[in-house]
């Protein structure tokens, strides 16, 4: 395990510490998506069902664990504890479009046809788009708390520095996947625009505005 490595989980890690501690704090979920949300807990059970069958490291056992519980604690604060605060009206995409085209191609690209092989890269796929629907809000209301952008930025951090650590494996093990270096470029990608928005706008202590949608 490299230092990439490490970094990328502790930004991931503290990306949903923010998130947990922002809704807690305000007693609020407003302008947090509760479907991305939904679809992160998706990608954590999927991948961490061999939680049940291979054991890495204490390490790694305890992030996933973390993890798991994190995503169904979020989940459960915004769809039952502050579900009044819920802004459902503008957390209207269709998980449809992204759950539908990740399931059929996670059959037809995978490393091996069993089910836990295509279940990992069915969440691959999918993380690699689970932000959009939080991002589709966000340009619809047109501006977000800085409190979320502090979220979105570490959740893109930590995929920038997952990338990071497929250099560096690929430099010092001979190691590349193609199916998660893939996913994982395609996933920064979308954080490209929030990115220079958080730079220009967020750390000058301005607040994270979109034009809105027409």
């Amino acid at each position: 395990m490299n230092v990439f490595r490490i970094l990328g989980d502790v930004s991931h890690l503290l990306a949903i510490i923010i998130l947990l501690l922002k809704i807690q704090k305000s007693k609020s979920c407003a302008g947090i998506s509760g479907k991305s949300q939904i679809l992160f807990a998706l990608v954590f059970t999927t991948r961490y069902l061999d939680l049940f069958t291979t054991f890495i490291s204490v390490y790694n056992t305890v992030m996933k664990v973390i993890f798991l519980i994190c995503a169904y604690i979020t989940v459960y604060m915004i769809y039952v504890k502050f579900r009044k605060t819920f802004d459902s009206e503008n957390d209207s995409f269709r998980l449809e479009f992204l759950l539908v085209p990740v399931t059929g191609l996670s059959f037809l690209e995978n490393h091996s046809f069993t089910p836990l092989e295509i279940l990992w890269t069915f969440s691959i796929y999918l993380e690699s788009v689970a932000i959009l629907p939080q991002l589709f809000m966000i340009s619809k209301t047109g501006e977000a708390e800085t409190i979320t952008t502090h979220y979105l930025f570490f959740l893109g951090l930590y995929r920038a520095l997952y990338i990071a650590n497929w250099i560096w494996r690929y430099y010092t093990e001979n190691f590349y996947d193609q199916i998660a270096v893939v996913s994982g470029v395609v996933q920064t990608i979308f954080y490209c625009d929030f990115f220079y928005l958080y730079i220009t706008k967020v750390l000058k202590g301005k607040k994270l505005s979109l034009p809105m949608p027409v």
